[in-house]
């Protein structure tokens, strides 16, 4: 067993041995010490927890006030964490926003609505099943990205709706030494409504370092009739200029699925109709669909974890994805379309700046 550090676990070694210290914060342990879990007399549970005493989940949540940044954990390193499970009872989840920092950066590596980092951008509820991320009923949060730091994990959530928010969370982590060639664990939001007549959108730029690509969530809300995902993803890496290394031949391609997500397309027998689906390493678990009275636009949630196939990149990285569909006579319609998305990725610190998150009224779903 010598030389493993029990980093990240996974079926072909789960059985090795190993010196990390399993560690876990929630409101029952907001330190994640060994042995203080539980203790609580005051909190969300105490009293239902009446006539039961200390012990009996008198802590299993906490309230943020609007306005507030709560800090759901402060770690010192070395280690990494290996889940976050979380709900919130609330229905605004672009309105709760979750950042994540590195040892000593004052920059945040993650900044993202909660609901969208963990793939489900339009505050609704869809199951997620996949190896990175799971949504489960009802509103259970899940992400299994590895995150591993060297000095300090701190992680906050910040409410900015003119409600309370009750928050139901556990971080599960590992306190271990973390090798050399580890990076850190990035994740950026951003949204565009519309988008530009003839520009592309653009899920990430201005990324400085050594590292790789390993999963984009978009959010998206198409404005036209007619089949909207024709445009090509496209990676810049390492000095590319005008054009990319690599590029996609289509949305739903680059989603891992085909034809429109419809299977009637080919199969003349079966109803046209957008087909959900959810897998380990792609989904699109979520179309919302037009009600005929208020809700009028369609509305897709989709994934593609790069676990099997990280796009690496020495030096810098941006990635694009055309918002493109079809007119009358057969020619591409460039579209504007109301789209958001999460950006996931691994690279050495520092961090490069964000741009600034939007403010409250441009994060709303309208």
């Amino acid at each position: 067993m010598a030389g493993y550090n029990g980093l990240g676990m996974h079926l072909g070694n789960l059985s090795r041995l190993s010196d990390a210290q399993s560690r876990s914060i929630s409101p029952e342990n907001f330190s994640g010490e060994r042995g203080r879990g539980g203790m609580a007399t005051e909190g969300t549970g105490a009293r239902a927890a009446a006539g039961l005493g200390q012990g009996w989940k008198v802590s299993p949540s906490v309230r943020v006030e609007p306005g507030e940044t709560f800090t759901l954990a402060d770690i010192e390193g070395p280690g990494a964490i290996q889940q976050i499970w979380m709900t919130l009872k609330c229905l605004l989840w672009r309105h709760v926003i979750l950042r994540i920092y590195w040892d000593d950066q004052e920059q945040p590596s993650v900044e993202c609505p909660a609901g969208d980092f963990f793939a489900v951008g339009w505050e609704k509820f869809a199951q997620v099943s996949s190896l990175a991320v799971c949504v489960n009923p009802g509103r259970g949060f899940n992400c299994y990205w590895e995150m591993p730091f060297r000095k300090r994990a701190r992680i906050t959530l910040q409410n900015i709706s003119d409600a309370q928010l009750t928050c139901y969370y556990q971080i599960n982590y590992t306190l271990t030494e973390v090798p050399e060639d580890c990076a850190y664990f990035h994740a950026q939001f951003r949204r565009t409504n519309p988008v530009p007549f003839g520009q592309d959108y653009t899920l990430l730029e201005g990324v400085r370092g050594r590292g790789h690509y390993v999963g984009t969530y978009m959010a998206w809300g198409v404005n036209n009739a007619g089949w909207w995902g024709e445009g090509e993803i496209k990676f810049f890496m390492d000095g590319d200029t005008q054009f990319p290394t690599i590029c996609g031949t289509g949305t739903e391609d680059y989603f891992c699925g085909a034809y429109d997500f419809d299977i009637g397309n080919q199969e003349p027998d079966h109803p046209r109709a957008f087909t959900e689906y959810t897998t380990p390493y792609a989904g699109l678990p979520q179309v919302i669909r037009p009600d005929g009275a208020y809700q009028s636009q369609t509305r897709f949630g989709m994934y593609r974890w790069h676990i099997m196939d990280p796009i690496r990149f020495t030096h810098d990285l941006r990635v694009t994805i055309q918002a493109l569909g079809w007119r009358r006579d057969r020619r591409y319609l460039p579209l504007q379309d109301d789209i958001a998305s999460v950006a996931c990725w691994y690279q050495t610190l520092p961090t490069a700046p964000f741009p600034q998150l939007p403010d409250r009224d441009a994060l709303e779903i309208i």
